[in-house]
C-alpha cells in the first residue's frame, strides 16, 4: 500500500498489510470527499504491544481488509510524528468514550470530523468489546441509513471540543502568597494520591509520573517539606527495584502494569528515560544516594549502546515485543540462569525473586523489593562483596541476552525528545561532575542544529537517514529552550 514510501518505522510496518492505508495528506482526504465514505484514522507508535496485537489479528487479516477497503478510506498515523493529530483525535475518542490510549482508532465524516472511536479492539467479541468487524458493519450501516444524525452528532462533538479548554487553558496572576499557597495545596494533591507502600501514584497501571516526582523534590528543596522528599524518593526506589527498570540492561520500560512496579508493558521510549535522568540527577543532588548516581550512568550506558545513532542523534524507542512475544528479549526461566550461573545462580535468585515456575506468565522478570545494602546485611554478606557478585552475574546474564533476536527498533529522531535527553545530559553533569556528560550535551547540540535545524531559524520535527521533514511543534520548541538554558 501507500505506506511504502513512508520514513516512520510505524508506517513502515503497517505497509505490506492488505489494508490500503494512506499516510495523512491530501490524497486521502481528497479521496474520501470525491467517494463520500468516512474515513477511518487509525493512530499508534512503532513500540505499542497492542499495535501489534490488533495489526496481527485484524489489519493483517484479507476479509477484515476487505471490508475495511471497500467502505472506508483508511489513514495511519504515526503518533509520534503527527502529535498534533494525535491529540485532536484522542480528545475526541475520550469525550465520546471516556477513556483512551493506543491504537487509537477513530472514524471521521469525509470532512475530517470525528463521531466515533475507541482504542483496541479484538477480532471476536471480548473483554466487553465489539469485535472490529462488528464496528465496522455498525458504522457502515449507520453511516449508511442515519447519515443526518451521525452528522449532527459529529457537528456537535466538534464544537463541544472548541469550546471547551482542551485546545488551551489561560490562568489568572495573582500574588505570591496565593503562589505559595497553590504549591502547597497541589502537594498535598500529589500526597494524597500517592501509593505509600510501593511509590507513584494511584493504581495500577502505574506510569513513572517523573513531572509529579520532580514537584515533589523541590517542594522540599524550597520548603523544606519532608513527606514530599519522603515520597518522591519512595517512587524512585521502587522503579528502580522493580521490574519496569532492567536490572541487567539500564533503562526504564514505559509503565507498570501492576502496583508493584514488576510487570512492565517492556517498551523504552527515549523520552522516559531522558526525564528519569533528569530527575534522579536531582534526586542524588538533595541526597548523595550512590544508588542513583549508579543508575542515571546505566540509564544512559543503554542510551548511549542501544539507542544512539552513528551521526550523533538519538532514535525514539525499543519495541516491547521480539519474536511476537512482548518482553521475550528481557525474561528468563529459571533453569536458564541456574545453568549460566552454576553455584552462584542460588543467591542471584533469591535477591531477584527469581521463581521455579516464574513470578509473571511462567517466565521470571528480574526485580527485588529491598536495596542492596539490606539484603546483604541480612545475608551477612559484605556489600562490596555481594554487588560485585550480583555484577559479575548480571554480565553473564547480558552476554548470554545480546544473543538472542533484539526488539524492533524505532529509529526516527524527534526533536523535542532528543531536546529532553539533552537536557538530562547537562543535569547528569551538574550532578556527577562526569565530563563526558557535559561533552556529550555540546555535540549532540551540534548535530540537533546540524540537522534539524533550517536557514530561516525555525525547525523541523523529525529526522531519518538525511532527511529532515515537519514542522516542529509548540513542544519541540520548549524543550529545545530548555535544554539550551
Amino acid at each position: 500500500n501507500r505506506l511504502v514510501h513512508e520514513s516512520s518505522p510505524y508506517l513502515l510496518q503497517h505497509a505490506h498489510n492488505p489494508v490500503d492505508w494512506y499516510p495523512w495528506g491530501e490524497e486521502a482526504l481528497n479521496r474520501a470527499i470525491a467517494e463520500d465514505k468516512p474515513i477511518l484514522v487509525s493512530i499508534g507508535y512503532a513500540a505499542c504491544h497492542w499495535c501489534h496485537v490488533m495489526e496481527r489479528e485484524s489489519f493483517e487479516n484479507d476479509a477484515t481488509a476487505q471490508i475495511m477497503n471497500q467502505h472506508f478510506i483508511n489513514i495511519k498515523i504515526d503518533r509520534e510524528e503527527r502529535p498534533d493529530l494525535d491529540h485532536l483525535y484522542m480528545d475526541a475518542v475520550q469525550a465520546m468514550t471516556g477513556s483512551g490510549g493506543w491504537p487509537l482508532n477513530v472514524f471521521l465524516t469525509p470532512d475530517r470530523k470525528p463521531f466515533y472511536g475507541g482504542t483496541y479492539f479484538p477480532p471476536v467479541k471480548a473483554f466487553n468489546r465489539a469485535s472490529w468487524t462488528e464496528v465496522l458493519e455498525g458504522i457502515r450501516k449507520g453511516y449508511q441509513d442515519r447519515r443526518e444524525e451521525i452528522e449532527t452528532q459529529a457537528n456537535h462533538l466538534t464544537q463541544h471540543l472548541q469550546s471547551s479548554n482542551l485546545f488551551g487553558f489561560q490562568t489568572k496572576t495573582g500574588d505570591a502568597t496565593s503562589g505559595i499557597q497553590q504549591l502547597t495545596t497541589i502537594t498535598e494533591n500529589l500526597l494524597a494520591q500517592a501509593d505509600k507502600d510501593w511509590g507513584g501514584f494511584g493504581r495500577a497501571p502505574k506510569f513513572p509520573q517523573t513531572f509529579s516526582i520532580q514537584f515533589l523534590l523541590r517542594q522540599y528543596h524550597f520548603y523544606q517539606d519532608q513527606a514530599a522528599l519522603d515520597q518522591a524518593l519512595l517512587s524512585l526506589d521502587k522503579m528502580i527495584q522493580g521490574g519496569i527498570y532492567d536490572q541487567l540492561g539500564g533503562g526504564f520500560a514505559r509503565y507498570s502494569t501492576d502496583t508493584q512496579w514488576l510487570a512492565p508493558h517492556f517498551e523504552k521510549m527515549l523520552y522516559d528515560n531522558a526525564l528519569l535522568i533528569s530527575v534522579l540527577s536531582e534526586a542524588y543532588q538533595l541526597t548523595q544516594n550512590p544508588v542513583y548516581a549508579k543508575v542515571i550512568n546505566q540509564t544512559i550506558g543503554f542510551l548511549e549502546r542501544e539507542l544512539l545513532d552513528q551521526e550523533g542523534g538519538y532514535y525514539s524507542a525499543l519495541d516491547a515485543d521480539s519474536e511476537g512475544v512482548e518482553g521475550k528479549f528481557y525474561t528468563w526461566s529459571k533453569a536458564e540462569i541456574d545453568a549460566l550461573l552454576g553455584k552462584d545462580a542460588a543467591l542471584f535468585c533469591q535477591y531477584y525473586r527469581v521463581e521455579e515456575q516464574g513470578n509473571w506468565e511462567h517466565v521470571n522478570i528480574l526485580w527485588t523489593n529491598e536495596p542492596a545494602v539490606k539484603f546483604a546485611l541480612s545475608q551477612g554478606l559484605d556489600l562490596a562483596a555481594f554487588q560485585n557478585l550480583m555484577e559479575q552475574c548480571g554480565q553473564i546474564l547480558m552476554n548470554a541476552r545480546d544473543q538472542r533476536i533484539r526488539p524492533g527498533l524505532d529509529d526516527k529522531i524527534l526533536l523535542g525528545w532528543n531536546a529532553l535527553l539533552n537536557t538530562a545530559y547537562s543535569k547528569a553533569f551538574a550532578a556527577l561532575g562526569n565530563e563526558s556528560y557535559r561533552q556529550q550535551a555540546i555535540s549532540h547540540m551540534a548535530f540537533l542544529e546540524k540537522t534539524l535545524q533550517q536557514a530561516d531559524g525555525s525547525w523541523h520535527h523529525t529526522y531519518k537517514k538525511g532527511i529532515a521533514k515537519l514542522p516542529a511543534f509548540l513542544d519541540d520548541y520548549a524543550y529545545l529552550i530548555q535544554a539550551y538554558i
